[in-house]
């Protein structure tokens, strides 16, 4: 990849995968394990405003908590077991703070891709609170150090665009389930340096347009070899995968 582009090529889906339970410190180190240097995430925020990571708007899928996660406050949050429901091995693994991951992540020289995944009705905010705390963390990690700035994206427009407002010298990336009308547009719009798509949306001619168009194309979630051929195959930038025993970042 060019210099501008500073992040690999492989990319760790939620820490490793399915390999460990889902976005916690667990999870990346297990990652970390298999050779991944840059890391995939989900971060929300509390009731009381503290970025966490969690994909699910609730609690039970990845928890013994119950209910909105977003409704309780971190004190709440921290005490509960989000190890358990994946395996005996990693009972009592708590949720993890945005700060704890930025931490672990500049001290070893990793990078991050941090999905902004508001809880309904907060996408404003979560943009905002979570690109300041980014900006905050890695200004104060990274002095002297040439870790890059996280890459913050997002599928919700809203949130990508007061990430922009709070943090403008981060860099963004639109995320796609689909190829809606107008995606290239707001991934200008927004000053995207990406453009993070399911793998089946790429082909040349997309791959074409977002590349024209300066952006990096990132895919996701892609487990299978056939899957990483093609998307070779395309040029594409990234591959952010759940398959970290299977796929080695030094191939």
């Amino acid at each position: 990849m060019s210099p501008a582009w500073p992040y690999p090529r492989w990319v760790a889906h939620r820490g490793a995968g399915k390999l460990a339970p889902e976005n916690t410190l667990a999870a990346f180190r297990l990652g970390a394990s298999h050779g991944y240097r840059m890391f995939e995430c989900d971060v929300k925020l509390s009731a009381d405003g503290v970025p966490f990571l969690l994909h699910d708007a609730t609690l039970e899928r990845t928890t013994n908590g119950c209910g909105i996660a977003g409704e309780l406050s971190w004190d709440q949050l921290s005490r509960l077991d989000a190890g358990s429901w994946h395996s005996r091995a990693y009972a009592g693994e708590p949720l993890a703070t945005l700060e704890a991951v930025a931490r672990y992540c500049l001290r070893n020289d990793f990078f991050l891709n941090i999905e902004i995944k508001p809880t309904p009705g907060s996408e404003s905010l979560t943009g905002t609170v979570v690109a300041n705390e980014a900006a905050r963390l890695w200004a104060e990690g990274a002095a002297g150090a040439a870790t890059p700035m996280p890459l913050l994206t997002s599928f919700e427009p809203e949130a990508l665009e007061s990430a922009q407002a709070a943090q403008a010298q981060l860099p963004r990336g639109l995320l796609l389930e689909r190829l809606w009308t107008g995606w290239l547009e707001t991934a200008l719009r927004l000053e995207c340096v990406a453009v993070v798509c399911n793998q089946a949306l790429w082909d040349a001619s997309s791959v074409r347009q977002a590349q024209s168009a300066g952006l990096k194309t990132l895919s996701y979630t892609v487990n299978d070899e056939w899957a990483v051929e093609r998307l070779l195959t395309l040029q594409t930038d990234a591959i952010i995968t759940d398959r970290v025993d299977l796929f080695s970042p030094a191939r």
